[in-house]
């Protein structure tokens, strides 16, 4: 029960969400805010998109380069997408195990410190989308709470703890240690990998908190989120009844943070419901909003499901059993 218990929360506050838009939205109004949509714009996001994704792995093969130095930047990009793809249409997150345990030999890298890779992926991530956040409401003038839910003091704490745990990941070293101990006295021969693993994830996360490799993947994550902003604003541009598309620029941390919620695979209804409340946040119009979510939706979420989906189906790679666990 407790196996389907996350991904039932889930799926109830996806089709929730969805009813929340649903409602207030005229399915002919709805078609007519998509007619002359811009292909040109929507090209540009597509573009931007790549721009994007080109920056994450290159991020990531930095990540991974003191355990393989002669890794490239193509060895990389296709267990990322692959990931990207499986957590986009499967539950339980499997696109991180699939990440974490099934190309350790291409990567010429363990799974300890793959998982440690992520681990920087994530927080470094979710810094990017606070400072893009606190950014888009100096710009336009907006109270946190009024979309967050927490005041601006909350979200500058939580950067600060961020970059306390990128900066200084040994303080946990303690906690992970006491895991593979424990590990050990269940089964002393699960233990020993994983104690092995726990030392190898922690000397990669050491080494990728000194200060000029992480001054490089904070440049990295800089740029890729910068793209990420140009895909959610050149999709406002492409769709013509938008009184305010500079507002892409707030649905950009707005929807990305609303992917937290538990939800669906690819976020159904949590990311289209904060985003359209971040572009009438200033002035769009309730139906044109929607469409644009939906549309922006579609742009993140197509080009890495069916790239990793076809890398996955190229190399006959199967999703680890762990996944589904």
């Amino acid at each position: 029960m407790k196996r389907y218990l996350k991904p039932t929360i889930g799926l109830v506050l996806a089709a929730a969400f969805v009813w929340l838009i649903a409602r207030q939205i005229d399915p002919a109004e709805l078609a007519h805010a998509f007619a002359g949509t811009d292909a040109g714009w929507v090209f540009a996001a597509l573009v931007a998109f790549c721009g994007g994704y080109a920056c994450r792995i290159a991020r990531w093969r930095a990540m991974l380069a003191r355990d393989n130095p002669q890794l490239t930047w193509s060895d990389c990009a296709g267990p990322l997408l692959a990931s990207f793809a499986a957590n986009n249409v499967l539950p339980f997150r499997a696109g991180d195990v699939l990440r974490t345990f099934a190309f350790n030999g291409r990567l010429g890298a363990t799974s300890g410190t793959v998982l440690a890779t992520l681990f920087v992926e994530r927080l470094l991530d979710l810094l990017m989308v606070l400072v893009l956040f606190g950014a888009a409401l100096a710009a336009f003038g907006l109270d946190a709470s009024a979309l967050a839910g927490v005041g601006s003091a909350m979200l500058i704490a939580l950067g600060l703890a961020i970059l306390g745990v990128l900066l200084f990941p040994q303080s946990f070293a303690p906690l992970a240690r006491w895991g593979g101990r424990l590990a050990a006295r269940v089964s002393p021969r699960i233990g020993e990998k994983l104690n092995a693993e726990i030392d190898r994830g922690l000397a990669t996360l050491g080494h990728l908190a000194s200060g000029s490799t992480m001054a490089r993947l904070v440049a990295w994550s800089l740029a890729a989120w910068l793209f990420e902003g140009c895909v959610f604003w050149f999709a406002a541009l492409a769709v013509p009844g938008l009184f305010a598309p500079l507002a892409g620029w707030l649905a950009l941390p707005v929807g990305t943070l609303a992917t937290l919620i538990p939800s669906t695979p690819g976020y159904v209804g949590t990311f289209d419901y904060f985003t359209v409340r971040a572009m009438t946040a200033l002035g769009n119009g309730q139906v044109v909003a929607t469409a644009y979510a939906l549309l922006v939706h579609a742009l993140l979420w197509l080009p890495p499901t069916l790239a990793g989906g076809a890398y996955l189906l190229a190399t006959r790679t199967r999703i680890p059993r762990e996944s589904m666990s």
